[in-house]
C-alpha cells in the first residue's frame, strides 16, 4: 500500500515509471499468451467451413479493392442487440480463410456477415447500381460499372495458390480447374466438377452451392457476377439450428 501511497515518486521518475510499466505489461503478456501453448487450436472445428470458390474469392477481391470494409463490418459481436438484428454471433472458424479477415472498424452500412441469402441477386444488382433505389436513406455510392466490366479471372489460379501456401486447403485438382469453376458457376452450367470440388458432400455446408446467373446478363462474367456470388455466400456455411459450442454439453 506505500506504494500506491506515494504514487507521485513513481509518477516523477521516469526509470521506475519505466520499470514498473514493463513489470505490468510482462505479467498481462503472460496471462494471455501462455494458456495458447496448451491448447491445440484456438479455433474450434465447425462443420460447412469451406474454402472460397474461384468466383467467389474473385469477389471478395472486388469487395476489397472498392473498400467496402471501410462500412461495413463482418464481425456480429455476441451482444443482444446484434444478435437480433444481424443473427448469430461470428464464429473464428468463420474467418480461418480470410486473408486478410474482413472484421471491420466501422459500420457506416449494416453488418454482412449473414447477408448471404437475405435478398436475391436482383436486390444486389440494383442496390450496387443505385443504392438509393431500394435503401432511400444509403449513403453509399453507386457502382453501375461492376456489371459493364469483364471479370479478369486469367490469375485466378494463382489467387489460389498463393492462399494455399498460408493454410487455405486449395487442391491441387481445385487450382487446377479454377477458371473452369469460375465459368460453372457464373453461368450455372457445367457445374458437375464444382459441386463435387466445393459442395455439400465435400465440405458439408448448411446450403447447396450458388451457382447461377448473378448479374442477370448472361453474355458474359462481370465483375459483378464475382461480388454477389461472394455476398450471398457470407454466413450460409454453418447451419445454426443445429450447432453447438464446443463444451456447451457440459454445462
Amino acid at each position: 500500500m506505500g506504494l500506491f501511497n506515494n504514487h507521485d515518486k513513481v509518477e516523477r521518475s521516469a526509470t521506475l515509471l519505466l520499470i514498473l510499466s514493463f513489470v505490468v505489461v510482462t505479467v498481462g503478456g503472460l496471462v494471455e499468451i501462455a494458456p495458447l501453448f496448451w491448447l491445440d487450436n484456438t479455433i474450434e472445428k465447425v462443420k460447412g467451413m469451406r474454402p472460397y470458390t474461384p468466383l467467389e474469392l474473385a469477389g471478395r477481391k472486388i469487395y476489397i479493392r472498392e473498400g467496402c470494409y471501410l462500412c461495413h463490418s463482418q464481425m456480429i459481436r455476441p451482444f443482444r442487440d446484434e444478435v437480433e438484428r444481424y443473427g448469430h454471433y461470428s464464429l473464428a472458424a468463420e474467418s480461418m480463410y480470410d486473408h486478410p479477415f474482413q472484421w471491420g472498424s466501422k459500420r457506416t452500412g449494416p453488418d454482412l456477415a449473414r447477408v448471404g441469402g437475405r435478398y436475391s441477386d436482383k436486390w444486389h444488382r440494383e442496390h450496387m447500381h443505385d443504392p438509393r433505389s431500394v435503401v432511400p436513406e444509403s449513403v453509399m455510392p453507386g457502382y453501375p460499372f461492376l456489371a459493364k466490366t469483364e471479370l479478369d479471372y486469367e490469375h485466378i489460379a494463382d489467387d489460389m495458390r498463393t492462399n494455399a501456401i498460408v493454410g487455405v486447403p486449395y487442391t491441387q485438382d481445385m487450382i487446377k480447374n479454377a477458371k473452369a469453376d469460375v465459368v460453372a458457376q457464373a453461368t450455372g452450367e457445367d457445374t458437375e466438377g464444382l459441386v463435387k470440388r466445393y459442395g455439400q458432400k465435400t465440405f458439408g455446408s448448411a446450403v447447396p452451392l450458388k451457382a447461377r446467373d448473378f448479374d442477370g446478363n448472361p453474355k458474359k462474367i462481370t465483375e459483378l457476377d464475382a461480388l454477389i456470388a461472394y455476398l450471398q455466400m457470407l454466413g450460409t456455411l454453418v447451419d445454426f439450428k443445429t450447432f453447438k459450442p464446443e463444451g456447451e454439453n457440459l454445462r
